[in-house]
């Protein structure tokens, strides 16, 4: 069984939030989206995206991997029809991340995009995704140095995203959560601000909770100048 509590927060200079979030604890369902297009563009195919694929796996008679996916391409298809029914909404789509227990402490996870699942345990904090980014699909193999990386001018450009094709690059992991670990889900509001350092300080406080965990990260996101919206999930077994 698994426990689990999210924060999202605009940020200090965004009005409008475009991250979303779900989670749906009768079927182990995490999900967080960081929506792009616009303030009305991007929080519309964020929120698009994780009702769509909480609905489909609500209604699949299989919640395993092949479901998650699945359901993943409908959003796809969903946040693309929206855009292309209403004008306003052109050129909008968004990041996804989704976990799904699909078997005891067994977790299949699904990316597009920039939002990251992590794991942690202990000192360590691992990434399990890797970003669908010009960094990571161009720039690093390219044998760009990790500074020039972090100033180039293509440093922000997605290479996949939910809902601007007919198609998508969906990456998929599957993993074990032990007792010990915490996963945490994030949006590039958290992950690309707050260093590793400061995130693995939060999570190993071991006295406090879920909620307590999920505010300090916020709040330390906060202290770095919050340029964009932050959301994270956390989620652990119950033992």
């Amino acid at each position: 069984m698994l426990e689990a509590y999210a924060l999202t927060d605009p940020g200090k200079v965004r009005t409008s939030n475009q991250d979303s979030f779900r989670i749906v604890p009768e079927l182990g369902l995490f999900l967080l989206a960081d929506g792009m297009g616009g303030a009305r563009g991007g929080e519309r195919a964020s929120q698009l995206a994780v009702e769509c694929v909480a609905d489909v796996l609500a209604r699949s008679p299989h919640r395993d991997a092949a479901a998650l996916l699945g359901a993943v391409e409908d959003a796809n298809l969903k946040v693309l029809g929206e855009a292309m029914r209403d004008p306003r909404l052109e050129g909008m789509g968004t990041t996804l991340v989704a976990a799904l227990e699909t078997g005891e402490n067994d977790i299949a996870i699904a990316s597009v995009g920039d939002s990251r699942a992590y794991i942690h345990n202990g000192a360590m904090l691992r990434a399990i995704t890797e970003d669908q980014t010009w960094v990571q699909e161009v720039g690093k193999p390219l044998g760009l140095d990790p500074e020039s990386l972090k100033t180039h001018p293509m440093r922000h450009v997605l290479t996949m995203a939910v809902g601007v094709g007919p198609t998508v690059r969906i990456r998929y992991y599957a993993m074990e959560l032990g007792p010990g670990d915490l996963m945490m889900l994030s949006s590039d509001g958290l992950h690309g601000v707050v260093s590793p350092e400061e995130i693995i300080r939060i999570l190993s406080a071991g006295s406090t909770s879920l909620c307590d965990k999920c505010g300090e990260l916020i709040e330390a996101a906060h202290k770095e100048g919050s340029p964009d919206n932050v959301t994270v999930i956390l989620i652990r077994t119950v033992v």
